[in-house]
């Protein structure tokens, strides 16, 4: 045989395990079992943008998304008309389903006011880049409000009301900066308060200056001080406070300490030497 002949030989051969390979691959695929896809076939409301707390609800903010209906979101919308004119009681990212409990009840209007919570108040205090703690004090922070009052005599300064929750900075907030963590510069601070930690502050604000000390959320524990005068800043400190309890409750409260007695001068005798005579004087 010829190398013309072995070489057209093993192309045939070739040709034939190359067909009967693709026949092979081609029939296995045609066995493969049909595996169904879940289509979602079921739409819900989801904002269309970044959404922040307080804003009521229009058709521009929302719009309809395709979700499974296999996996339902409680509480959630499957049309416009029933979220709009709500308020929005959280912070919403975009394409965040819209579900009943993020919304005000119906009629109750849009703003701050439906996020207050049964029996507390919320209050606004005027404050500039040092009050604010540099502009930190963002919606979500925890302070506490230091009041500062001048008399005739000396200032004294102390912690009125601790660990607050600020509502809001400013009258409009900037989202992207609270997801940046940069300063917020503002000139008004919304605080949640009780009815009486609310009059604390606005006598606070009329009788003297007051300031906001920034802590840690974890932070729970109340803060107790006794407050800071002029006449002991420099001086001797303040005496801690003593416990006392009054009304079931242990409370700290200021210790009184008596003013020291100051001892009137020792008298001394002066001798005195007149001609011949010697005399012993008392001088006061």
């Amino acid at each position: 045989m010829d190398r013309r002949k072995r070489t057209i030989i093993v192309v045939v051969i070739a040709v034939l395990v190359a067909s009967a390979a693709s026949l092979a691959v081609y029939r296995a695929i045609q066995n493969i079992p049909v595996r169904q896809v879940e289509v979602p076939n079921s739409y819900i409301v989801v904002a269309a943008r970044p959404i922040p707390l307080g804003t009521p609800l229009t058709s521009d903010d929302v719009k309809l998304a395709a979700w499974p209906s296999r996996n339902p979101v409680a509480g959630s919308f499957t049309s416009v008309d029933k979220v709009v004119n709500r308020g929005v009681l959280v912070d919403i990212n975009e394409n965040e389903p819209i579900t009943e409990s993020r919304l005000a009840p119906i009629q109750a209007g849009a703003g701050i006011s439906p996020t207050i919570p049964p029996g507390m108040r919320a209050i606004s205090v005027r404050v500039n880049d040092v009050i604010g703690v540099a502009g930190f004090v963002i919606p979500g922070s925890r302070v506490d409000v230091v009041v500062s009052v001048r008399n005739a005599n000396e200032t004294m300064s102390r912690v009125v009301v601790t660990n607050l929750q600020v509502l809001t900075a400013g009258t409009r907030y900037d989202q992207e900066a609270e997801k940046q963590g940069k300063p917020i510069p503002t000139a008004v601070v919304t605080l949640l308060v009780t009815p009486s930690d609310a009059e604390k502050i606005a006598l606070a604000s009329d009788e003297g200056s007051i300031t906001l000390a920034l802590r840690n959320p974890l932070d729970q524990a109340p803060t107790v001080t006794t407050g800071i005068r002029t006449a002991t800043l420099m001086g001797q400190p303040a005496p801690p406070p003593v416990a006392k309890t009054v009304q079931g409750r242990k409370v700290m409260v200021e210790k009184k300490v008596a003013p020291p007695v100051v001892e009137a001068p020792k008298p001394y005798t002066v001798e005195a030497i007149r001609a011949a005579k010697r005399t012993e004087e008392t001088i006061r």
